[in-house]
């Protein structure tokens, strides 16, 4: 297992070995040993898990849960390919507002960890990609907060030449500036309570 440490604090990618033989492919994008030697710690207890399906040129995020309760995300794409955005919206962060972008694909079965107060958006660049959420609690609808994934601020290098399918939610999310000026941002320090929490 590969393991790399992206430019936002607490952002972890890992890339497991893939076994291809003539049925197909076989890895383990989850390695309990590994994330816990990279972080100090084992995996959060889980919550839930779960998957979405989009067609080429669908445009999610960036979506992240209201802190507290907050939330902690392993997440990868086990078919198809997405363009995978995370933003640190953790207010105090000495990396608040800076992104990074990584491809995730059935073919790498790279996944990223995304701990308390990170945003995560992608772009499908194929159809019907899955993504699957490892997830440290419930969803629950009145928490899940959303930043409009192409607000020129933040720049994201969301690539051109699809239709950028949106959900009615991400067509009206506020920009970093405005989500800010509501008070609708995490707290760096609440974020790293909630997510202290999650190991207790």
């Amino acid at each position: 297992m590969e393991v790399r440490k992206l430019g936002i604090e607490g952002v972890i990618e890992f890339t497991p070995p893939v076994h291809r033989d003539r049925r197909g492919l076989f890895c383990s994008a989850f390695q309990r040993q590994t994330f816990a030697r990279t972080l100090g710690k084992p995996l959060f207890p889980v919550g839930q898990v779960s998957h979405n399906i989009s067609r080429r040129g669908t445009l999610r995020g960036i979506h992240y849960t209201a802190t507290p309760p907050g939330m902690a995300k392993y997440v990868y794409c086990p078919r198809g390919r997405v363009q995978d955005f995370v933003v640190d919206l953790r207010v105090g962060s000495p990396t608040f507002g800076t992104s990074e972008s990584v491809t995730l694909d059935e073919d790498s079965n790279r996944a990223l960890f995304l701990p308390v107060g990170i945003g995560h958006a992608f772009l499908s660049t194929s159809d019907d990609s899955m993504v699957l959420y490892v997830l440290s609690g419930d969803y629950v609808a009145g928490n899940e907060l959303a930043v409009d994934a192409l607000d020129p601020a933040l720049g994201l290098p969301v690539p051109q030449g699809y239709d950028h399918i949106r959900s009615d939610r991400d067509l009206v999310a506020p920009t970093l500036a405005e989500a800010g000026e509501r008070g609708l941002l995490p707290e760096y320090a609440a974020c790293r309570e909630a997510e202290a929490r999650l190991w207790q």
